[in-house]
């Protein structure tokens, strides 16, 4: 049994073990150029991870990320009793034939949020989950709330403690109609893995319609599932007896295609981005980084930015300074809110960046003032962005995956040298990231402190 580096269960045995500090040094003001091909979707394959929990049979997926949260959702279905093998890269086949427990290993729960994923299908094959809080990135509150009064809705016996989930269907998942409290997308995806092998038809109304959503509804359906009304915010979920497996290929990460788009327009870079899916993902980015003055061309499926761009922020009609603002899918992903503001700070004009979801999700760009970048923080949710301003080197340290990402964009079209720390925050997300810079030709090399 392999899994990408290591063995799962060396993994679990040096759960409690400090990890190898390192950072990336970065030398800024190199324009990237070349041809990238997105890793696949980290948001999609994690909740795919835990559906492989709904069939006795072998699901394979192709197009995994080889990404540290990934790596912990492995290694927590190892600590279950499944079977994992590795068959080449980026694909990985789980079988689980017998789970041997219900409660999944508390310290690696509290690495990733999408731990409490596993609630469903738990839920939907033994009948009983017992989780911790979950962790992930701290960018605010992030309630389960709407988990809870979900899993009631379909017969399911819950009691909140201040440090765990003890969850328990007795009479199975049963059929309900659920009015989401909000629309949340690892509720959606829980709700759907549970119903997917429960009593009858459930409904669920106000249901997120993200792009990782939709795959996860199609693994279902390519298992033996019944799900209707992928990609709107009402599903309908025919529960069934048992799945089987299946074998499926997980789309690209449209955060990271995101990200590339941005790091090439602040550089002045040529960059192809391959198999990027513009028309089904991007729309909506293309309106808000049009707001800053990127532009891209669509090729097939393949996204071009072209080399040296005039990034000059778009005011509103009647000259009103204009905003990029958040929200649930189709909107602007909140993931990519960070990469907008580094982006922000390269164009000439005004914008104000609102962040809806998240009340933290803001609090970094301190780090961005001290390299130079003119930022007004209003308050939790928005910021004033004035721009162009030149951004110099300095040391920081990553507080999250996608603010991570923000800060390594600004230290690639800073000047001088930049060295971030904590950056395992942003390889749980991004895969090989430094190697796959140096290819486009930026100035970034892995030290270990």
């Amino acid at each position: 049994m392999t899994v990408f580096h290591s063995d799962v269960s060396s993994l679990l045995a040096g759960a409690q073990e400090a990890e190898p500090m390192e950072a990336f040094v970065i030398r800024g003001g190199n324009p990237i150029r070349g041809t990238i091909v997105p890793q696949g979707n980290k948001n999609a394959a994690l909740p795919m991870l835990a559906a492989t929990l709904l069939t006795d049979e072998p699901v394979r997926l192709y197009n995994v990320p080889d990404i540290r949260d990934v790596h912990t959702m492995l290694a927590l279905l190892d600590d279950l009793g499944v079977d994992i093998d590795r068959e080449g890269p980026g694909v990985v086949t789980v079988q689980a034939r017998h789970i041997r427990h219900h409660a999944p290993h508390a310290a690696w729960c509290q690495r990733i949020r999408a731990s409490f994923l596993l609630a469903g299908p738990l839920l939907a094959r033994v009948g009983r989950a017992v989780l911790p809080r979950p962790g992930g990135d701290r960018i605010g509150r992030r309630p389960l709330d709407t988990h809870i009064h979900a899993f009631r809705a379909l017969g399911v016996e819950v009691d909140v403690t201040p440090d765990r989930y003890v969850l328990h269907a007795p009479k199975g998942i049963q059929a309900g109609d659920i009015f989401l409290h909000e629309m949340s997308v690892t509720a959606t995806e829980n709700v759907l893995m549970a119903a997917a092998l429960g009593r009858g038809t459930t409904v669920i109304r106000n249901a997120a319609s993200e792009p990782h959503v939709q795959e996860l509804c199609r693994l279902i359906n390519a298992m033996g599932g019944h799900v209707e009304g992928i990609g709107t915010n009402t599903l309908r979920v025919a529960g069934r007896e048992r799945l089987r497996g299946t074998a499926f290929h997980i789309g690209p990460d449209y955060l990271e295609v995101g990200s590339f788009i941005g790091l090439a327009a602040v550089t002045g870079g040529e960059l192809l981005i391959k198999g990027a899916m513009p028309d089904e993902h991007h729309r909506m980015t293309r309106i808000m980084f049009g707001r800053l003055g990127i532009r891209w061309e669509v090729r097939g499926g393949d996204i071009w930015v072209p080399a040296d761009q005039e990034l000059v922020i778009q005011d509103d009609l009647h000259g009103a300074i204009p905003k990029i603002d958040d929200g649930p899918w189709p909107a602007f992903p909140a993931d990519l809110i960070s990469i907008a503001v580094v982006l922000a700070t390269q164009a000439k004009g005004t914008i104000l960046i609102h962040e809806k979801m998240f009340e933290s999700r803001l609090f970094w760009v301190d780090k961005l003032i001290s390299m130079g970048a003119r930022i007004v923080l209003c308050d939790p949710h928005r910021a004033v962005v004035v721009g162009p301003s030149p951004l110099y080197g300095q040391t920081l340290s990553s507080p999250d995956i996608r603010a991570g990402m923000a800060l390594l964009i600004a230290a690639l079209c800073a000047e001088g040298e930049s060295v971030i720390h904590n950056i395992q925050q942003i390889e749980r997300g991004y895969e090989a990231l430094d190697r796959r810079l140096r290819s486009l030709g930026a100035e970034i090399e892995r030290v270990r402190l």
